[in-house]
């Protein structure tokens, strides 16, 4: 991503001050705009077409989810990272189907964001490693997570199944071929095969199910 342009939307002044300070002290990113509502933020967005939007999800006037759909419905681009204080699966999992790039935990945001922007400038997802945590957990604690995610896993290699726990440990199929010492196009075809075993469909299918997974063994 050549463009490095950004905009902030969040209606908490310090937040963004925080944010803006720590991108701000990297040369390459630029601020082009902050927004303290959903209403603005989704003006300036169109306005802007900034590459990267980092999005609070609860806001006045619209929240996150709805500036996305919008944007979506006006096929405006922008890689957005949501910002948010909810550890939610269910807010975790609309913002997958929304495909959004990134998902960053208000807590530890001035120590992520600069991870999140050049991973999503790469083109790749970034998760808050507490969040990760956090689901790993709250999904192993369930007691039907092995009954209901591990039907099919047995039809898969071994190769297939370590690449499905790198998979739910939100490695990228170039960071999975490096650990496995394998190209990247070797490891596209493990995930093509897996999803295939699984009957997975859709662009987040098989990461929602490695992380399942990875917490039912």
């Amino acid at each position: 991503m050549k463009d490095k342009t950004i905009l902030i939307a969040d209606d908490h002044p310090m937040i963004r001050h925080g944010l803006r300070k720590t991108i701000e002290s990297h040369e390459g990113w630029q601020i082009v705009a902050e927004a303290d509502d959903g209403n603005q933020a989704f003006e300036l967005i169109c306005k802007l077409r900034p590459a990267i939007t980092i999005l609070d999800i609860s806001m006045p006037g619209r929240n996150g989810f709805e500036v996305v759909r919008a944007l979506r419905q006006e096929r405006i681009e922008t890689s957005v990272i949501f910002l948010t204080m909810y550890r939610d699966e269910n807010f975790f999992k609309q913002a997958l189907d929304l495909e959004v790039r990134g998902y960053v935990l208000k807590e530890s945001a001035v120590m992520d964001v600069l991870t999140a922007l050049k991973t999503v400038a790469q083109g790749e997802h970034y998760t808050s490693p507490a969040l990760t945590s956090y689901l790993i957990k709250s999904r192993a604690a369930r007691p039907d997570a092995t009954q209901e995610h591990g039907l099919g896993v047995h039809l898969l290699s071994p190769a297939e199944r370590r690449v499905l726990d790198l998979i739910a440990e939100y490695k990228t199929s170039k960071d999975i071929a490096e650990e496995l010492n394998t190209s990247p196009r070797t490891v596209e075809t493990h995930r093509t095969n897996i999803a295939q075993k699984l009957g997975l469909h859709g662009r987040h299918a098989l990461m929602k199910f490695a992380l399942e997974h990875k917490s039912s063994e």
